[in-house]
């Protein structure tokens, strides 16, 4: 169906004067409302204004421009309904074939630190919903954009269909268009019962709406007779994985992703260069070091055996020695912040090796989800890293400065280990990882054999354990590996029976109030 008449009304104006210019050029009439009409016309882009329009002066404050039969009808009336054609006839009603129309920028206003309840009524969007749903409605004969990068789709789909757009074509940008105003009214819902009898905001909203996109549909699940996919959340953050980009290797699969997530979210915590070696999603090897390629070497050694089919994630670019050192090892997916030139060549020699790049960015999502039987958890992330001031030294021995800063190291490492966590680092390195297990003092055994199968030597290392130890036998397992200083969060009514322990072993021990459960 040939286009003759448009309706432009944008808040977010990019691309919008070069659309406009297209249009025209097509012989398309285009309508507007106030700041896109004027836009167009300092432009010197022909635009009848809809006040003119429909003959009635928008009011209360623009609150009311666009909700009028003669644009509504327009838009909502079928082409193929004689009935429906007749009845704009007699009314001197065009048809409307375009809608191009995006919304006020609600998310924008709530997310500024000052915004109250009053300005964030004042964004939403009345007219423009209604426009877009109705066009979206009608299909059959209207196009519906809400979307500046469709854009250049419509332009070309004008200039080869003989100012027509297909059929096919529609019916997506419809589907992308009641898309866009669901989770539009999300973000109301979940603003508006978030807000509190004092309008004060509240942690949880009473009604949470999510927003998800279709990413890729996965070969299957956590197992072959899984189904699976991954969908982006709409307003993830620029730093998350589900913004990579995939710059070579085979299709990610389900348990990719998971282990790659677990692995890009713990090295992103470290300041100094890092390196996390993912395998089933926890952690088999954490460094810090001057180069990233320093970093690998140390963390590949923790457990060289687990690191076998595991996740390389670096927080610095990556080089084409630090590239050359991870062929070494068999590796599913690296990530990191960027691939040179050279690495990338390096790569390529490895076809299969998935190799991603996310923008290094340390914001966290508003809330972690976990889905359960007919419900999901909601909380909000674990985001807390510690400082030596933070910290409380319950021992007659304090920590040394080198002690100091490896225990630093070794929390910001042990939150990304399972529950129960125990976990030995030296200098910057892990050196013994005790995940997952029901017990804490078998997880601190587990994390010294570990060590020993590495060839790895604990003398002098430092501890830290995700909870606090409910009994000193955990603690004595730890020391006895070659411990000399503990961190953990302290607050078990035996925390005393643990603190002479550790005054026996002569030991240095901080509590960090703060505790790291990962499950």
């Amino acid at each position: 169906m040939t286009i003759q008449y448009a309706l432009i009304s944008v808040s977010d104006k990019t691309g919008i004067i070069d659309l406009a210019h297209q249009l025209t050029r097509q012989g398309i009439t285009i309508i507007s409302t106030g700041g896109t009409a004027q836009l167009l016309q300092e432009h010197q882009i022909p635009v009848i204004e809809v006040s003119n329009y429909t003959g009635f002066p928008e009011i209360l404050d623009g609150r009311v421009k666009t909700l009028h039969s003669k644009i509504h009808a327009g838009i909502l009336a079928r082409g193929d309904s004689a009935d429906h054609q007749t009845t704009l006839q007699q009314a001197a009603i065009p048809n409307i074939e375009l809608v191009v129309v995006n919304l006020y920028p609600f998310r924008e206003t709530i997310a500024k630190k000052d915004c109250d309840l009053t300005e964030a009524i004042e964004n939403i969007d009345i007219g423009g919903p209604t426009m877009i749903r109705a066009a979206a409605k009608n299909y059959h004969k209207v196009t519906v954009i809400t979307d500046p990068e469709d854009y250049s789709l419509l332009c070309e789909e004008l200039k080869h269909n003989d100012g027509a757009t297909q059929p096919h074509t529609r019916f997506r940008l419809a589907q992308k268009a009641f898309t866009h105003t669901a989770s539009y009214d999300c973000a109301i819902s979940n603003y508006l019962t978030s807000i509190g009898d004092h309008h004060q905001r509240k942690d949880f909203p009473d009604s949470l709406n999510l927003n998800f996109h279709l990413v890729q549909h996965l070969r299957y699940g956590e197992n072959p007779h899984q189904k699976a996919a991954f969908y982006r959340d709409e307003s993830t953050t620029p730093g998350s994985l589900a913004n990579y980009q995939q710059l070579q290797g085979k299709e990610l699969s389900y348990n990719n992703i998971a282990d790659t997530d677990a692995a890009w979210e713990c090295v992103k915590t470290f300041d100094q260069p890092a390196c996390v070696i993912v395998k089933h999603a926890n952690p088999c090897g954490i460094a810090t070091a001057e180069t990233p390629l320093r970093a690998y070497q140390l963390a590949f050694s923790t457990d060289p055996i687990s690191a076998f089919g595991g996740i390389i994630a670096f927080n610095r670019s990556i080089d084409k020695d630090t590239a050359a050192a991870t062929l070494n090892q068999f590796v599913e997916v690296i990530i990191a912040p960027g691939i040179t030139s050279e690495a990338q060549q390096i790569f390529s020699q490895k076809i299969n090796i998935r190799v991603l790049t996310v923008p290094f960015y340390t914001g966290h999502h508003t809330y972690d989800l976990k889905r359960v039987g007919g419900g999901l958890l909601v909380q909000t992330p674990d985001n807390i890293n510690i400082s030596a001031a933070d910290l409380n030294i319950v021992t007659n021995i304090a920590p040394t400065s080198q002690q100091m800063n490896d225990l630093l190291f070794a929390w910001r490492a042990a939150k990304f280990v399972k529950s129960n966590a125990i976990v030995f680092c030296r200098q910057g390195q892990t050196v013994g990882i005790g995940a997952g297990q029901m017990s804490r003092v078998d997880s601190a055994r587990i994390a010294a054999i570990k060590a020993q199968q590495a060839n790895l030597s604990l003398t002098g290392s430092v501890v830290a354990s995700d909870a606090f130890f409910p009994f000193r036998d955990g603690l004595d397992v730890v020391v006895q590996a070659g411990a000399t200083a503990i961190i953990q969060p302290g607050g078990s009514i035996r925390d005393n029976e643990v603190i002479d322990a550790a005054n026996e072993h002569s030991i240095a021990m901080v509590f960090t109030g703060i505790r790291h459960f990962r499950h």
